[in-house]
């Protein structure tokens, strides 16, 4: 069968010939029809994501949308790799999708989406109510991130990124403010120490780097009546180290984790991206998305950024499904 195929660390996948997937006990087979480029399938096919096996070649992807030999529409999660015409999934791994979701869609929405949903559901405990701060909202995780805040009751979010036109497509989608990551060093400690003296509950970083230090520096000199922040770290955009003085965690009160794979057991993960895609028409996430023929992936792996999810399709003689235009 056809599949996107990584040869070996730093190639660019591409568009071959393997064998079909074994399908072993609690398994399904899915076939499929839609499967999005991301930040953890880009890092797995460079064998640089921490959860990447190291073995080459592989099929990538992680997840997608497909049908099982019954019909039936469903968003899966594939060890073995989702960008192939079959993939093996353990049933536990296939959920359902709602009649109105389309697939292009539900492939581009689910893993972005879910980045921010177990962050704030599974690590922050999102409280309605409580003010988040998502730095890094230009992108589809960080804008999906501030849409999904507000759906989960949010009273305040408050958007950061480089890009100060993305900040006003951002603001658009609710964020109440934003605070552009352009300024010198001291004057956006400043702006950020007044926000987070304000009160900001949550923060979802997806940057780290430069901009996580400052968030982090800033929140410590608020002072006492700044309120217990919940730091939630999950992507690292700017960089995959900080230098953090030993003082900004003993003199605030800051709890710093992570959000991903090996933090939450991978059910809770699934459980996650389930909610969200059942939330996903009625509250309106938006997503830009650009559905290519996956034997086209060696050209459009190289175009792709995260201002457009890029969406693989295959559609099998017994199992094609609509692709609308987005």
């Amino acid at each position: 069968m056809k599949a996107a195929i990584v040869p070996e660390a730093g190639r660019t996948p591409v568009y071959g010939d393997v064998p079909e997937p074994a399908v072993g006990p609690g398994e399904q087979l899915v076939h499929v029809s839609a499967a999005a480029v991301s930040h953890v399938v880009k890092s797995r096919a460079s064998g640089t994501h921490y959860s990447s096996s190291g073995r080459f070649p592989f099929v990538v992807g992680v997840d997608g949308v497909g049908r099982l030999e019954n019909g039936r529409r469903v968003y899966f999660v594939a060890p073995g790799g989702s960008m192939a015409e079959r993939a093996a999934v353990p049933s536990a791994y296939c959920l359902p999708l709602p009649d109105e979701l389309d697939d292009v869609t539900a492939a581009a929405i689910a893993n972005p989406g879910m980045s921010s949903w177990a962050a704030y559901v599974e690590r922050a405990k999102l409280k309605a109510g409580e003010t988040v701060l998502v730095n890094g909202a230009a992108g589809s995780s960080g804008r999906l991130a501030v849409q999904i805040a507000r759906h989960l009751g949010a009273r305040k979010v408050i958007a950061t990124a480089r890009n100060v036109d993305a900040l006003k497509e951002v603001a658009a989608l609710g964020a109440d403010m934003t605070v552009p990551l352009v300024e010198d060093q001291a004057a956006l400690e400043a702006s950020l120490k007044k926000e987070f003296a304000q009160g900001i509950d949550v923060v979802i970083d997806y940057l780290w780097g430069k901009s996580a230090e400052r968030l982090l520096v800033a929140a410590a000199k608020a002072g006492p009546e700044a309120v217990p922040i919940r730091f939630v770290q999950i992507g690292s955009m700017s960089g995959s180290d900080i230098m953090l003085s030993s003082a900004v965690l003993r003199s605030s009160a800051i709890t710093l984790m992570g959000s991903g794979i090996g933090s939450i057991p991978m059910e809770r993960l699934v459980a996650c991206v389930g909610a969200l895609l059942e939330a996903a028409v009625p509250a309106g996430f938006k997503i830009a998305a650009k559905p290519v023929p996956l034997a086209d992936v060696e050209r459009a792996w190289a175009e792709d950024d995260s201002a457009r999810r890029t969406v693989f399709t295959l559609e099998p003689d017994d199992f094609r499904s609509s692709r609308p235009e987005i």
